[in-house]
């Protein structure tokens, strides 16, 4: 359980470094995030709150639009690597949960089954968790840099509230009712990519 959330996070943070970093931005190479070792991407509450959860967040990568040739497009970009990584590593490891646990034993197979569910579901669930429109997450970036710039500068006027109304929706469990459909499409989008 705990290597698989570490690699979720890590992998996470990791693409919103190296994105940022491969627009122009260095700030994730000084601040020596352009790494997959899960320890320089911990926070400790986020993480407990993903093993618990299954929705958390890691530290958050420092990024400075400025370095980027178009700021808003940049940023979108950033933001939807991270949830893209975690897309793809759920995708993977649905591969692997379709012919792996095959090759050992039945004990044994059922262990890997187990390891690689976990695997998808907890990716599923981080990408789904930060592409909610809520600040500070992912899909709060991703939203204000497609608005037209008179409504984006509304939106942003409520990063203020965004832990506020983040908390209050983990608390009451309405996150997770909002998750869910998030989190069926991605499955359901990661069962037909082996087709393709």
């Amino acid at each position: 359980m705990v290597p698989a959330v570490l690699f979720a996070i890590s992998i996470h943070e990791f693409s919103h470094g190296m994105t940022a970093y491969k627009l122009g931005d260095p700030t994730a190479k000084y601040q020596g995030r352009l790494t997959l070792n899960p320890l320089a991407h911990l926070d400790p509450m986020g993480a407990l709150m993903l093993v618990l959860f299954r929705f958390g967040w890691a530290k958050p990568v420092m990024v400075n639009p400025y370095y980027f040739q178009d700021p808003r497009r940049g940023m979108v970009l950033v933001s939807l690597a991270g949830p893209a990584a975690n897309i793809i590593a759920a995708w993977f490891f649905r591969l692997l949960l379709v012919f792996l646990p095959g090759q050992f034993s039945a004990q044994v197979g059922a262990v890997v089954f187990r390891f690689l569910w976990f695997n998808v579901a907890i990716n599923l669930g981080l990408a789904a968790f930060n592409l909610l429109p809520i600040p500070p997450l992912d899909g709060s970036k991703i939203l204000s840099g497609l608005l037209p710039p008179r409504y984006e500068f509304a939106f942003q006027r409520l990063e203020a509230y965004g832990p506020v109304i983040l908390l209050l929706l983990l608390v009451s469990g309405i996150a997770g009712r909002l998750m869910a459909p998030i989190v069926y499409f991605l499955d359901r989008l990661i069962s037909f990519l082996p087709a393709v």
